[in-house]
């Protein structure tokens, strides 16, 4: 007798009736799934599970407390048979016959007329994978293939580029503290669709070689006190592009939102009447000095934290930061942008109140293979600084979080 394989096909079940035999793990796995589908779903068991019977309370399913009975699946569109009772299962599984009605067992695979998908979503897609080979039936083989084709959509290595639905446009995409493993999945699989991409000298340059060859790549460096792409010229650049049908990602170390000027060109793209996505990054503010073994929070240190910009020096008229109200405050403070100026830092922190002692922290180039940190207090950090040649891009951690981790203050910088 030749064996065929399944036919895979997508059920569309909204408004439509769905029959659940059994209240158990395997309903409790699979009606959350049903509900999202629209379907209209009697369950039909003496007993279920405490996040079956939250559905039930939420009238998400209707419940019906009893065993099955001879009739249960009358006008059922499809039903799920997955009761403790093979007897039950059996007479259940021969009236979805009867009927016509598409029926999965979860005791008897191959007694049932329809099979479950190892099921998976990425941006809009369903990925559902199914065994060919009913002979060697492996669900764990096909929970993984599934896997790696989900996985692969959503990081980028994956590469299913739209055609017909493709909405030319600008991504603003933080691509995290430089390690290129910390850019979000959502930012990842949207640069691997660009056509072109502007890119920070601090967003995670690795990625870039990974881009196709098709994929032009605008410099938009913005070096300390070097050359620098003016922020009117990025501001053009995204919007000539995405006015070319392009779809642009405008890829940012960190977070775009965290001095990064990113509502500058969010505004640009609103005036030029360009759509905008703006996908969040980790920022290096939190990330940073969490990799170099220092918790900007931590239980009976610190309850709060603070991120300043150090880009202006706290004499400086243009300085919008309270540096005398930073002073005031037990818990961390975290600078960036802030190592040529942490002298005068320092010393405004120590002439508020701040003790000449607290715990300082500088981890230059975070997450990357070049990151090290060096540690000071505020009396000695601006001499440290010097003396250890610290550069940017540096984060700057000042309290007493500084001390909490396995590397105390006074260890000698690596």
């Amino acid at each position: 007798m030749a064996v065929h394989p399944a036919y895979p096909v997508g059920l569309r079940l909204a408004g439509r009736r769905v029959v659940v035999l059994g209240g158990g793990q395997v309903a409790q796995r699979r009606l959350p799934a049903l509900a999202a589908a629209g379907a209209q779903i009697l369950l039909v068991s003496p007993g279920a599970t405490p996040s079956v019977e939250a559905m039930a309370d939420a009238g998400e399913i209707t419940w019906v407390r009893r065993r099955y009975e001879d009739g249960d699946l009358a006008d059922a569109w499809y039903a799920l048979i997955a009761t403790s009772d093979p007897v039950a299962n059996a007479a259940a599984s021969a009236e979805a016959e009867r009927h016509r009605v598409w029926c999965v067992r979860a005791d008897d695979a191959d007694a049932a007329t329809a099979w479950t998908p190892a099921t998976g979503h990425s941006a809009g897609v369903t990925v559902a994978v199914l065994t060919t080979d009913a002979r060697g039936r492996d669900p764990r083989h096909t929970a993984a293939v599934r896997d790696a084709v989900v996985e692969g959509l959503r990081d980028g290595t994956l590469v299913a580029p739209h055609h017909r639905t493709r909405t030319p446009g600008v991504a603003l995409v933080g691509g995290g503290p430089g390690d290129p493993d910390l850019i979000t999945v959502r930012g990842r699989r949207l640069l691997a669709e660009a056509d072109v991409v502007v890119a920070d000298r601090l967003g995670p340059r690795d990625l870039l070689a990974e881009l196709p060859p098709h994929v032009e790549v605008i410099d938009a460096a913005k070096i300390p006190y070097g050359r620098a792409m003016a922020q009117e010229a990025i501001n053009r650049a995204l919007v000539e592009h995405a006015r070319q049908g392009k779809s642009v990602v405008r890829l940012k170390g960190g977070d775009p939102f965290v001095f990064g000027r990113g509502m500058e060109e969010v505004q640009a793209l609103a005036e030029a009447g360009i759509p905008c996505t703006v996908v969040p990054g980790i920022s290096s503010s939190i990330s940073v000095p969490g990799v170099a073994g220092i918790p900007v929070t931590h239980r009976g240190v610190a309850h709060e934290f603070t991120v300043v910009s150090g880009h202006v020096a706290p004499d400086d008229e243009r300085s919008l930061v309270d540096w005398a109200a930073l002073a005031s405050l037990t818990g961390t403070l975290v600078v960036l942008m802030g190592v040529d100026k942490i002298g005068r830092i320092a010393e405004t922190l120590v002439a508020h109140g701040k003790s000449p002692d607290t715990p300082v922290a500088l981890v230059q180039e975070g997450t990357t293979a070049a990151q090290r940190r060096v540690d000071a207090t505020l009396a000695t950090v601006a001499e440290t600084v010097r003396a250890q040649d610290v550069r940017p891009p540096a984060v700057v951690v000042i309290g007493e979080v500084v001390a909490v981790g396995p590397r105390s203050a006074a260890e000698p910088a690596r």
